[in-house]
């Protein structure tokens, strides 16, 4: 089925009955992927003065309370209130949700202990475009990302330098396929955050960073329109579904 949309006053036409989804399914098992030190996901039935809400315990429905993180417990979107004193929320970000967006992937540097995703590598990747919003496919890619344990691991992280190119381009929405865009210790710097959103000397308030997706290999490099869902919580971050549409 096609659609033709007008995304910064220009006709694009995309395949909306083939969605890419590119979010990790949340769950309450021990395949759920996991970072910052914390437990699984819990989804339980209530429990309230001996009513358990549970079909299989005797319940005319299922009514489980759901608690998670959505920083550490899959993909989610965060905006500049992730880091920031003063509060902004995620939902407030967001007034469009439609985006022009490029897919690259890209080779970690190695230095040390450290892997870098290097400002060189940034640019030879995204070759000259100026997308709203880029992807990240970090290499090599396996179905592992999906239900990695991350904590303890020092996983590869953008460069201080490529962040700021992002945002000195005008890419406004960055999706990566790691936990964070910064090192996982880094003594509280969060170097990429701060560069790309800009932050403490003019926050990009309409600006978001979306970390724990996971880009399947079968899709290429490239152009896409990419759908950037996002549950409504009024909160620095909120779990989401982003989804990418091929350009007919």
């Amino acid at each position: 089925m096609e659609a033709t949309l007008k995304i910064n006053n220009t006709l694009v036409k995309v395949n909306i009955s083939e969605p890419i989804d590119l979010s990790i399914e949340l769950s309450a098992d021990t395949k759920n992927p996991l970072a910052w030190y914390i437990d699984k996901p819990q989804i339980e039935p209530v429990n309230l003065d001996g009513w358990v809400g549970s079909t299989k315990e005797g319940a005319s429905v299922n009514f489980n309370t759901i608690h998670f993180n959505p920083h550490a417990h899959g993909t989610h979107t965060e905006c500049v209130g992730h880091i920031s004193k003063e509060f902004y929320s995620v939902n407030d970000s967001l007034k469009e949700f439609f985006f022009l967006a490029e897919v690259i992937s890209v080779t970690p540097e190695i230095k040390g202990e450290d892997q870098i995703i290097s400002l060189q590598e940034i640019k030879k990747m995204l070759n000259g475009k100026q997308p709203k919003a880029v992807v990240i496919r970090t290499l090599p890619n396996t179905d592992l990302k999906k239900s990695m344990k991350y904590s303890n691991t020092n996983w590869p992280y953008l460069s201080e330098e490529a962040a700021l190119y992002l945002h000195d381009l005008g890419v406004k929405h960055l999706l990566i396929d790691l936990p964070s865009v910064d090192k996982e210790k880094d003594d509280g710097e969060l170097l990429a955050h701060k560069a790309f959103w800009n932050y403490p000397e003019n926050p990009r308030l309409d600006a978001t960073i979306t970390e724990f997706i996971y880009v399947p290999n079968k899709v290429k490099d490239g152009s896409y329109l990419l759908d950037l869902q996002v549950a409504n919580f009024k909160n620095d971050a909120s779990p989401s579904r982003p989804v990418l549409y091929k350009f007919i």
